[in-house]
């Protein structure tokens, strides 16, 4: 029997944990970890209390025909990398790694070419993540160098006219 290489064995790890997410549109999970222990886990999910998508039977942004990657202030949920860091110390999250899956809830079929929205970014960075690897399919993924979100800073693509 071959064993399992261990950025798919975390990742298969991430994927579990999106089964609990209550987004009808996409369910992210996410671990984060260090040292080959995980740190914390994290689902998109509406904040504690409140009804989820899931719950209430519609996704605001699907009906108002908001495109993927706009608008998240129309969501209900926090976004699983949100929840995975809301649940970690910070001394435990430096030099750490972030393992990151998309599904979509109707197929189960992991969704490829995913990647954190620009306020996960923020929090990846100042929670001091160093890597995230997102799964593409079952066996292949991406590796993202968070510095290199900090460099290339899509917040400066000139949506203020600078």
């Amino acid at each position: 029997m071959e064993r399992r290489d261990k950025i798919n064995y975390y990742l298969d790890i991430a994927q579990t944990v999106s089964e609990r997410g209550t987004c009808l549109r996409r369910n992210f999970g996410a671990i984060i970890v260090k040292n080959d222990q995980i740190i914390s886990t994290g689902y998109n999910g509406a904040p504690r209390g409140r009804q989820n998508c899931s719950d209430v039977g519609f996704c605001t942004r699907d009906k108002l025909n908001i495109p993927r990657g706009e608008r998240y202030e129309l969501c209900r949920s926090v976004h699983a990398e949100a929840n995975a860091i809301i649940a970690a110390a910070r001394p435990d999250m430096l030099d750490a790694t972030l393992y990151l899956v998309c599904v979509d809830p109707k197929t189960r079929e992991v969704v490829p070419g995913v990647n954190s929205c620009s306020m996960c970014k923020r929090l990846i960075i100042n929670a001091g993540i160093s890597t995230v690897i997102i799964r593409n399919t079952p066996e292949e993924f991406t590796t993202v160098n968070v510095e290199s979100w900090i460099e290339n800073d899509d917040s400066m693509s000139g949506a203020f006219g600078y």
